[in-house]
C-alpha cells in the first residue's frame, strides 16, 4: 500500500513540473467555455442573472495557467485574453495539487481560492457554482436513450466513488511523505 501512496505523490511532483504546450492550454480553454455555456443554456435564472453582468471579466489563476472569460449581453461566457485590461475579478486555486483539488471537487466542496476585486460579481459567481448543475443524464438520453442514460450515469457514479477513494488514498500518502509516519493496519 505505502509503494501505490509513494508512487502516485511521484507521478504528482511529475506532473506539476510539466507544463502544457500553449495549444493545448488554448483548446482546452476553448473547450471549457463551450461546456459552460451549454450548462448554462440549460438555466435560464443563471442567464438571466449573468445578462446583469454583461462585460464583466472573471480571471481563474492555478499553477501559472491564466484562464478569463467575460459575460456577455446574452448571458453567457466568452473567453477573453488575460492581456486586455485588469479582470473584475480574480480567482486564485491556493492548492497547488491536482489530485486534492479534485478530491475537493468530487466531495462537493470548492477547493480553497483566494478571491480579489468586485464583491458584488464574486457573490453572483459564487451563486452559479452552488446552483447550476449539468444533467448529464439528460444529455445522454438524447443521444442514446433514457435507459442507456441512466446506466451510465449509474457507473459514473460508482467511478467518481472510486475516483474519491483514490484520491484520499494519496492525500494520506502525501500526508505520510510529508509527516514521515509510517501506517499501520489496525
Amino acid at each position: 500500500m505505502d509503494s501505490i501512496k509513494e508512487m502516485a505523490f511521484r507521478v504528482e511532483r511529475l506532473a506539476l513540473g510539466l507544463k502544457p504546450p500553449d495549444w493545448l492550454v488554448d483548446e482546452g480553454q476553448q473547450k471549457v467555455v463551450l461546456f459552460l455555456n451549454h450548462v448554462l443554456k440549460q438555466e435560464e435564472v443563471a442567464i438571466e442573472r449573468l445578462k446583469r453582468q454583461k462585460g464583466k471579466t472573471v480571471e481563474l489563476r492555478w499553477n501559472g495557467v491564466e484562464f478569463r472569460v467575460a459575460f456577455t449581453p446574452a448571458g453567457l461566457v466568452e473567453r477573453l485574453s488575460s492581456q486586455v485590461k485588469p479582470a473584475d475579478l480574480v480567482l486564485f486555486i491556493n492548492e497547488n495539487s491536482p489530485l486534492i483539488i479534485l478530491q475537493h471537487l468530487m466531495q462537493g466542496d470548492k477547493p480553497p481560492i483566494r478571491i480579489e476585486g468586485d464583491v458584488q460579481l464574486a457573490a453572483e459567481v459564487n451563486w452559479l457554482i452552488d446552483h447550476v448543475r449539468w444533467d448529464l443524464e439528460s444529455d445522454l438520453a438524447r443521444i442514446f436513450g433514457d435507459e442507456a442514460a441512466r446506466l451510465s450515469v449509474q457507473i459514473a457514479g460508482q467511478c467518481a466513488f472510486a475516483l474519491r477513494e483514490f484520491a484520499n488514498t494519496v492525500q494520506q500518502g502525501l500526508q505520510v511523505m510529508k509527516t514521515g509516519n509510517k501506517y499501520t493496519n489496525g
